[in-house]
């Protein structure tokens, strides 16, 4: 076996007695624990792990923010689809009407930014409650065993033919 050389490096009083106490146990000897540790080091093993944390935790932020997208361009689109009807069913105000419904319009405001402010107070978001009613996932859907199971054979020709028989006897 051959000769492994010998260090002298300083640490902080901290780490000393972490060493000395993991060093007591048996089978462990210090030398080992600090060359396991130097080893490690020197590998990257440490820094792949963290590596492998933060991927997992970006691959994690950047679904959350798919899913934000998603969720802002079915807002842009709602909002659009409103005004373009809105814009087609409201007819043009005459210039003698416009004073009252420039007034009109203002309490209408008001009303819809109340309503605005129960339903984020709530947390009961609307649009995404009647999109969660409506869209559809493969869980709706019947499965081939289901289908399978729900089948039942038709009748054959002969058969049908007694029975529309039987039933005309007993009418």
């Amino acid at each position: 076996m051959a000769k492994k050389p010998r260090i002298h490096p300083y640490i902080t009083q901290d780490n000393y007695v972490r060493l000395r106490a993991l060093g007591k146990c048996p089978g462990r000897y210090e030398s080992e624990i600090v060359d396991k540790a130097l080893a490690a080091f020197f590998s990257n093993e440490v820094d792949d792990k963290r590596d492998a944390a933060l991927i997992r935790r970006l691959d994690r932020m950047t679904r959350q923010m798919e899913g934000l997208k998603r969720k802002q361009i079915i807002n842009a689109e709602a909002f659009a689809l409103y005004v373009r009807y809105f814009l087609t069913v409201i007819p043009a105000v005459p210039n003698q009407d416009k004073d009252a419904a420039r007034s009109q319009g203002a309490v209408r405001f008001e009303n819809y930014l109340q309503s605005l402010k129960r339903v984020l107070e709530d947390g009961e978001r609307v649009l995404f409650t009647a999109l969660e009613d409506v869209v559809v996932d493969e869980s709706a859907y019947f499965t081939k065993e289901e289908l399978m199971r729900m089948h039942i054979p038709q009748p054959k020709k002969n058969a049908d033919r007694k029975s529309q028989k039987a039933e005309v006897e007993n009418v």
